[in-house]
This record gives C-alpha cells, sequence and structure tokens, in this order.
C-alpha cells in the first residue's frame, strides 16, 4: 500500500482490491448516494471492478488518482480523496468523499488541503478545479475554505445535471 501523504491525523494512501468492501460501504452511502451518484457497486466484485477500472487505473495512467483516507492512528478508513483527470475539464479537479460518521471533525478540509498542496508542491499543477452540485452546501462551503472561487455554472459531457465549477485559479 503506497503512502501518498500523510497529515497530523490522516493518512492518503492509493486503494488496493482489498478495499473492495470499504468501496461498497462509501459508494452507497448516503452522502454519496444524493450528491455523487448511483455507481451500481453492490458487490465485491464490483467494487473490485470500480478500483480496478477507476483509481487504481488513473494512478498508471496520470500518476495520481482517488485514494483511501484513514485514519493515521488507526489505519480506518473514513472516506476518499484525490485528484482526477476527466477528458471534458482542462485541469485535474480534486475530490473527496467520507462516512457520514467522520464528516464533522476537520478531516475533510485538511486531507483536501494536504491534497491540493500535494498537485501544487509534488505534481506541479498550479490550476485546481472542482465540481460539485448546487445543494451540495457543505461541499462548496469547504471549496470555499480552501480558497477556491465559483467560475460557472455547466454540465458534464453527455449529462444535463448542472454543476457548479470552482477553481483555485483566477485564469481558468
Amino acid at each position: 500500500m503506497k503512502t501518498i501523504l500523510q497529515t497530523q491525523r490522516l493518512t492518503l494512501r492509493e486503494f488496493n482490491i482489498s478495499d473492495a468492501a470499504f468501496i461498497i460501504q462509501l459508494l452507497n452511502s448516503k452522502g454519496w448516494l444524493k450528491f455523487v451518484g448511483e455507481r451500481h457497486v453492490k458487490t465485491i466484485e464490483q467494487a473490485e471492478n470500480y478500483l480496478t477500472n477507476g483509481p487504481m487505473k488513473s494512478y498508471s495512467v496520470n500518476g495520481f488518482g482517488l485514494s483511501m483516507v484513514e485514519l493515521k492512528n488507526s489505519q480506518t478508513p473514513i472516506g476518499m480523496c484525490g485528484l482526477i483527470k476527466r477528458d471534458n475539464l482542462p485541469h485535474i479537479d480534486i475530490g473527496f468523499a467520507f462516512l457520514e460518521e467522520f464528516m464533522h471533525k476537520g478531516y475533510a478540509f485538511e486531507m483536501a488541503q494536504a491534497t491540493m498542496n500535494f498537485a501544487n508542491t509534488t505534481l506541479n499543477k498550479e490550476t485546481i478545479l472542482a465540481i460539485t452540485l448546487p445543494s451540495n452546501v457543505r461541499s462548496i462551503n469547504l471549496l470555499e475554505k480552501l480558497g477556491m472561487k465559483f467560475k460557472k455554472n455547466f454540465s458534464l459531457e453527455g449529462s444535463t445535471e448542472e454543476l457548479m465549477l470552482f477553481s483555485n485559479s483566477t485564469s481558468q
């Protein structure tokens, strides 16, 4: 398990196949279903497929991807955070999701801030985007706390769902 970075309380590490049970739990959590959407990951086999063709593929293709967030002292999995390269966005974007019982503890801000710093300093990415639903007030507040600014409403290619685009750059 490759550790990507650590904060005072958290570890960000690459996902592996043995994280399938956690992926089922996270992708079927109330917050994920409401703000990210149904991914039809209900079985270990489906979760392994999600990991293999999603985060783990991104590590080999892009050198980064969504990764496991764990409590540093107990290795308890609490969520995911990471960087995504989408074909229809001009820059990488940051994504994060946490199990409900680990929200409102500052973990998302702590890991998202460390991830953005990693993108800037280690990956030399100046511009980082973020997308969220207009109804996801907690994510909007977190993005603004990270210093990101709302740029525009838009829809991803092939979708009519309206999203909000944020950026840490004044140019994007």
